[in-house]
Order: C-alpha cells, then structure tokens, then sequence
C-alpha cells in the first residue's frame, strides 16, 4: 500500500477493527474502501470473517484464535490495492424500474415545491444521474446513494413514517435511497420500484452492493410497474446490469 495511502487502524473490541480511510464523504475515499476490500478479499487473510465497507471506513470481523491484531494490520498494510488494472476498476451500474409520483411517490409535490420546480422536471433530474452505493443499512439492502444533484436536496419528514412499502425511492438532505423492505423511515419519497432489492432466500440476497452504481429508470404508468411486479414474482424479470 503506497505511503499516500495509509489507513488509520482503529481496535473494535477484541474481535473487529477498523480501518479508516479519510475523514470526509467522497468518492475518492469511498474508492479506497472498496478496493481495499477486494483487495481483503482476493487475499483470503487467515481469520477474516466479515467486511463491512462504509462511507469512508472498513470494518474487519476476525477470528483471534486464527489470527493476531497486529499481524493482520502489517497484513493489510502489505497488500497491493492496485491489482486486477482495468478490470478491477469497472464498476456495476444496477438499472432500478421506478414509478414516480401519485400513491407510489406521495412526497413528490413537497420535493417539488421545496426546490422551485415541476414534479416532472424532479423525475427528470432524479433519472438522470447515476448514484455512487456509498454504504449499505440501515436495514439489509438499503442503499446509501450519493450524487444527488443539490437542486434536490429536501428535509427529512418532520415526523417519520411507522410503514413505508418495500420498493419506495425517497429523498433525504443530500441523499437518495430506496427501501429494500417495508420498515419505518423519515426519508421523502417520490416514487416506488416493482423490484424485490432484499430476498433474505436468494443468493446474493441484495440486488445492489456498496460500490455498486445506481440509476433509476422511470417507468410510463401504472400498468407498466404492475407488468414488471408480476415478472418478479414469477422469476422471469432479469434487472438490467452493466458495466463502466
């Protein structure tokens, strides 16, 4: 690992550490986190048990019967971040079908209003961008997406939800998200997808990993969400997935 590059190594209890990576939320940084996890996890370090990749950080699950604290730092420290080239750097971007607005996005005219546009011109810009999976939480499968344009940056809820539909988009301060399962929240929502992104039976269970890219494709109408609903319950949907 090259000098400009050295993490900050931080004990988590006798079994965990975590390894720190910069100190601010940026792209940059997050790079760092997640080729240092690839790169963990070609290297196949005796006593590793989990990664955890946040926004600018990684947290290391380890077996101290297998391994020592300090010999799995130099370990780190020792690996190349650079290998794999080119294709080690390709990222997934995963394409999310998505109705906006009316029942399945209800917040849509508050986000509208709060950035002086029409809902059509929110979709518009919402779509339009690919957003970088910072982290995953706060639920299994919830992606924490950065790159929201700023035009588009809305208040939480005052009061949360105790029930948001498994599928919704929604909009919080800088961030957009969607809620891979129905669960409480406070995030502004301006639209839903058909998709199931949390299948605790599948293998991967998540449709998206931090790292990943994400880009919401609007859907015309409602027959068109149903239409894709029907073809995951039935298996037959395949998500869109390519490669930059």
């Amino acid at each position: 690992m090259r000098e400009e590059r050295q993490p900050v190594f931080l004990p988590s209890g006798d079994r965990a550490m975590v390894v720190e990576f910069g100190s601010e939320i940026d792209p940059e940084v997050n790079a760092l986190v997640h080729r240092a996890t690839a790169a963990i996890e070609r290297a196949e370090l005796d006593g590793v048990v989990e990664l955890v990749p946040t926004y600018r950080s990684l947290m290391l699950h380890f077996d101290p019967s297998l391994t020592r604290y300090d010999a799995l730092q130099q370990a780190i420290l020792d690996l190349d971040m650079d290998e794999g080239g080119a294709a080690g750097n390709q990222r997934r971007v995963v394409e999310i079908p998505t109705l906006y607005g009316g029942e399945y996005g209800p917040d849509i005219g508050f986000v509208a209003e709060n950035a002086g546009m029409s809902e059509s011109e929110v979709i518009e810009i919402h779509s339009g961008s690919d957003y970088l999976v910072y982290a995953m939480g706060f639920s299994p499968g919830f992606p924490y997406l950065g790159g929201l344009d700023p035009r588009l940056n809305t208040p939480r809820l005052t009061t949360p939800r105790t029930l948001i539909p498994g599928g919704s988009v929604g909009i919080a301060e800088t961030q957009t998200g969607a809620y891979p399962v129905a669960s409480p929240g406070g995030w502004q929502l301006i639209g839903r997808t058909p998709l199931k992104l949390f299948e605790p039976e599948s293998d991967p269970p998540a449709i998206i990993n931090a790292g990943d890219r994400v880009r919401f494709v609007p859907l015309a109408n409602e027959d068109a969400f149903l239409e894709i609903e029907n073809q995951v319950q039935d298996g037959s949907y395949s998500v869109a997935i390519r490669q930059v």
